[in-house]
């Protein structure tokens, strides 16, 4: 089983990262020669590009794979998908969950200005962390002194983001599992809160402060709810590769931004609220076996399928050979591009720290 899984995982492999190479190297000049004259121009542009690279990893899911997302949501919340900024907040139940936001969003038509909140080292990752860099990721050190500033930045700065786009945040923190779940139990017990059974107590700083500088230019907030059927084999990374299917219920519910409460403690109130509701919403599908709303089509639309066209750059060995000198190559250069012109190490944010001491 070991050899079919190595002759698929590989060209998949070096051709996600010759065209990603290709896309990175792109971004970087757009970066450089059209951004600082036009910001909205560079991310319609970007946009398109990061969808193109995206779009591999959809394949593997939707075709190779064949995993199944069905989508459970009232028609409000169908309808508005893909037309109106968003802050998503959902449960973290897998290592895909990430790959399923992706999904939807390629869905709705908004998978190139799909952003998210990742961990600070996952900039430096070749071709993917890259793009998400380009792409106005937001990356934090899971250290609210350290993230404070950082995240309040990102998000002012998406207010004249040209383009529908999804702001994804875990509020747990971190992957559900049976120990931290035990962890969340015991935590719950000692400061007198329900204790959860298929979700962890969420961390609302980071969601607080999204709602308060996000309310006037971001109308909603979809909560989402992810799944795996008692009857469909759990989705991980290793078992997409050997195109081995899973399904994936997910449940969407729009809440309008302006219904939001006012204060800060209201706010991480209603998140802690939300995740109890939601609670008690997956015991309800483990015993039913789905979500009240109507099942909505979302397709597999062939588009994810053009990148194949790549495949003619590693039909000869020179290919391949070009694919690994590049990434060396590349690998050192955009390290250094990252480091250089990241927006803390930048002469404006030191001469802003420098007048902050000095008052």
């Amino acid at each position: 089983m070991a050899i079919p899984l190595v002759l698929v995982v590989l060209p998949l492999g070096l051709l996600f990262l010759l065209s990603g190479l290709i896309v990175n190297t792109i971004q970087a000049i757009l970066f450089v020669t059209i951004r600082p004259f036009s910001k909205s121009f560079y991310r319609r542009i970007n946009r398109f590009l990061a969808e193109l690279l995206w779009l591999q990893l959809v394949w593997v899911v939707d075709w190779w794979a064949g995993v199944k997302v069905q989508l459970h949501a009232d028609e409000e919340t169908y309808r508005s998908m893909g037309k109106e900024h968003a802050l998503v907040i959902s449960n973290h139940r897998s290592d895909i969950d990430w790959l399923i936001g992706w999904i939807l969003a390629q869905r709705s038509g908004c998978l190139g200005s799909a952003l998210a909140m990742m961990k600070k080292s996952s900039k430096f990752l070749p071709v993917i962390g890259w793009s998400m860099w380009f792409a106005e990721y937001l990356f934090l050190e899971r250290s609210w002194a350290k993230d404070e500033k950082t995240l309040k930045w990102g998000l002012q700065r998406l207010k004249d983001f040209p383009r529908p786009f999804w702001l994804a945040l875990f509020v747990e923190g971190t992957r559900f599992t049976p120990a931290k779940l035990l962890a969340a139990q015991e935590y719950a017990a000692s400061q007198g809160l329900p204790a959860p059974r298929n979700v962890l107590i969420p961390r609302t700083k980071g969601f607080v402060s999204a709602v308060s500088i996000m309310r006037d230019f971001v109308p909603a907030i979809y909560d989402t709810t992810v799944i795996v059927p008692k009857d469909s084999p759990q989705p991980t990374m290793l078992r997409i590769l050997k195109g081995q299917p899973s399904v994936i219920h997910v449940r969407m519910k729009r809440h309008a931004m302006s219904e939001m409460p006012k204060s800060d403690e209201d706010v991480s109130k209603w998140c802690k609220d939300i995740f109890v509701a939601k609670d008690a919403l997956l015991d309800k599908h483990l015993a039913t076996g789905t979500f009240d709303e109507e099942i909505r089509p979302i397709g597999r639309p062939v588009k994810s399928l053009l990148f194949f066209k790549w495949t003619q750059l590693l039909s000869t060995w020179r290919g391949v050979a070009f694919t690994a000198a590049g990434m060396a190559l590349v690998t050192g250069v955009m390290h250094v591009f990252i480091m250089f012109t990241q927006a803390e190490r930048s002469s404006s944010a030191r001469a802003a720290r420098n007048r902050v001491k000095k008052e």
